[in-house]
C-alpha cells in the first residue's frame, strides 16, 4: 500500500517552528519610510497636477493674449497699407515668434501669408493652435481667418524635471524618515534593554529585586509595576513553599522517629505477642496520622490547582452543622464545650466538603476554647451579595493581630497553639478550610475582639 508522506512543518527562517523573532527598530522605521513615501507621493503627485494644470492654464492665457496682440497690430497695418503693409509686419515680425507658427487666409480661403515650416515644431507633441478671426473692412473681403500654433516642449521639459525633482526628494525624505526613526526607536528602547537586563539578573536567590528606571515612560509604567507586582508575589510563594517543605519535614520526622524507636525497641529483645501487638497498634496510629497528612496535603494541591466542589441541590446549611456538632459531641462532653448553630442559609454546596471545612473549624475552636463556655457555629448572609459567612466562635485566649492573617498557612501555629496540650492536629485544618472556601468561590475569615475568637469562611450562594 502507497502511503502519503506527511507534509513537512511551516518554519520560519530562524528555525523555531512558526515563530521568529523581529526588531522593532526595524519593522518601525520601514513602516514609518513606507508611511512617508506614500504621503509625500501623494502630496507630490497632487502638487504636480496642479502645477501642470496653471502651467496649461498660463499657457493658454499667454496664446490668447499673443493673438489679441497679432489683431492689433493687423488693425493698424490694414488700415494704414493693406494687405502688403499687414504683410509686411507679419514677415518682420517673424523673427520675435520663436517656437511657433503663424498663418492668415483671406476670407475665401485663399493663403495671405505663412511663417517658413519649422521641422521642430512639426515634430513636436505638445503643440498648441488657437485659430480666430480678424474683422478688417478696408482689406478685400473684410476678414482673415488666423491660425497660431505655439510649441510649449520647454514647459513639458520643466514639468518632467519637476517630476524627478519630487521623485528624488520623495524617495530622500523616506530614507531620511527611516533612518532617523530607526536611531530615535532603538535610542527609545533602551529601557527596555534595560528592563531585560535587570530581569536577566534576577535568580532564585535574588527574588528580592525589582525592575527600576530613572525616568520609566508612561506607557512602561504599568508592565513595571505588574512585574513587581508578580514578583512579591512570587518571593512570598517561594518563601512559604520553603517554610512549607520545612514543615513537612518537620511534621514527618516525629511520627517517623517514634516509628523507627518503637520498631527498633521491640526488635532489641524477645516480645510477648501482647507486647508486640501494642507495638504494631502503636505505629498503626502513627501511620494513619502519616497518611492523614499525606491526603491532606494531596487535597490541598488539587485546590491549588483549580478544582472546584460539585454542588448539588440547595440545602439547609445549619442542617449539615448540626449533623457535624452529632460527630463532635463525645469531644465536646469530654472537654466540658456546650454548642449550638445560630442562623441558616438554603446553599447548594458539596456537602463532604462543607462538613469537612466545619469539623476543622470545630476541633479548632474547642482545642482553645474555656472549659464551660460554648462554641457558636453562625451562619449569615454577608455584606457581598450573593455570599454567606460561616463562622466558628470560641471563648478563649485572644490572638495576637498579626496572627490572624496567617491562620490559614499550612502548618502555621501562633505560639499559643504550641503549647496545646492532648495536641494532636498536624496544622493542615484551617489551610484546608481556606481551600475549600475558595472551592465554593469565597475566602476564609478571622476575627478577634474582647477574648471572642470567630474563625470561618464565606462561600457563594448561587
Amino acid at each position: 500500500m502507497n502511503t502519503v508522506a506527511p507534509a513537512p512543518r511551516a518554519t520560519a527562517t530562524c528555525g523555531t517552528p512558526l515563530l521568529c523573532s523581529h526588531s522593532i527598530s526595524t519593522r518601525l522605521s520601514k513602516k514609518l519610510a513606507l508611511f512617508t513615501i506614500a504621503v509625500l507621493g501623494v502630496l507630490s503627485f497632487m502638487s504636480w497636477m496642479s502645477v501642470g494644470m496653471l502651467i496649461k492654464e498660463r499657457n493658454a492665457q499667454d496664446l490668447a493674449l499673443r493673438c489679441q496682440l497679432i489683431v492689433d497690430i493687423l488693425r493698424v497695418e490694414a488700415a494704414r497699407g493693406g494687405e502688403a503693409a499687414v504683410v509686411q509686419r507679419l514677415a518682420s515680425d517673424a523673427v520675435m515668434r520663436g517656437f511657433s507658427h503663424l498663418e492668415f487666409r483671406r476670407a475665401d480661403g485663399s493663403l495671405l501669408y505663412a511663417d517658413k515650416p519649422d521641422t521642430a515644431l512639426q515634430a513636436s507633441e505638445h503643440r498648441r493652435t488657437h485659430a480666430f478671426d480678424v474683422a478688417l473692412p478696408s482689406l478685400p473681403g473684410g476678414m482673415l481667418r488666423g491660425s497660431y500654433t505655439v510649441d510649449f516642449s520647454r514647459d513639458a521639459a520643466m514639468g518632467r524635471r519637476w517630476a524627478w525633482l519630487l521623485s528624488v526628494v520623495t524617495l530622500l525624505a523616506g530614507a531620511v524618515v527611516a533612518l532617523g526613526s530607526f536611531w530615535h526607536v532603538r535610542r527609545a528602547l533602551r529601557p527596555l534593554k534595560q528592563l531585560a537586563a535587570q530581569t536577566q539578573a534576577i535568580s532564585a536567590q535574588s527574588l528580592d529585586r525589582r525592575l527600576a528606571l530613572d525616568d520609566p515612560a508612561e506607557e512602561l509604567r504599568p508592565w513595571i509595576d505588574q512585574f513587581n507586582g508578580l514578583m512579591e508575589r512570587l518571593e512570598k510563594a517561594y518563601a512559604q513553599l520553603e517554610g512549607f517543605n520545612a514543615d513537612v519535614a518537620h511534621e514527618l520526622r516525629t511520627p517517623l522517629a517514634n516509628l523507627m524507636g518503637e520498631t527498633e525497641l521491640a526488635l532489641s529483645r524477645e516480645r510477648s505477642p501482647q507486647l508486640l501487638q501494642d507495638t504494631l497498634a502503636s505505629n498503626l496510629e502513627e501511620l494513619q496520622r502519616l497518611s492523614a497528612m499525606v491526603n491532606d496535603m494531596l487535597f490541598l494541591a488539587s485546590a491549588d490547582r483549580g478544582a472546584q466542589a460539585r454542588r448539588g441541590q440547595p440545602v439547609s446549611l445549619a442542617a449539615l452543622a448540626r449533623d457535624v456538632c452529632e460527630f463532635h459531641e463525645a469531644p465536646l462532653e469530654e472537654a466540658g464545650l456546650h454548642l449550638r448553630v445560630d442562623g441558616d442559609a438554603q446553599v447548594p454546596v458539596d456537602e463532604p466538603l462543607f462538613k469537612r471545612a466545619v469539623s476543622n473549624l470545630v476541633g479548632n475552636a474547642m482545642r482553645f476554647a474555656e472549659r464551660g463556655s460554648t462554641v457558636v457555629v453562625q451562619i449569615r448572609a454577608e455584606a457581598v451579595p450573593q455570599q454567606v459567612a460561616v463562622l466558628v466562635e470560641n471563648h478563649g485566649d485572644p490572638i495576637e493581630p498579626q496572627h490572624l492573617p496567617r491562620l490559614f498557612d499550612r502548618f502555621f501555629r501562633s505560639e499559643g497553639s504550641r503549647t496545646c496540650p492532648n495536641q494532636q492536629h498536624h496544622g493542615l485544618g484551617l489551610a484546608i478550610v481556606a481551600a475549600i472556601a475558595r472551592m465554593h468561590a469565597g475566602r476564609p475569615l478571622a476575627e478577634c475582639e474582647a477574648g471572642r475568637t470567630r474563625v470561618g469562611f464565606t462561600l457563594a450562594a448561587g
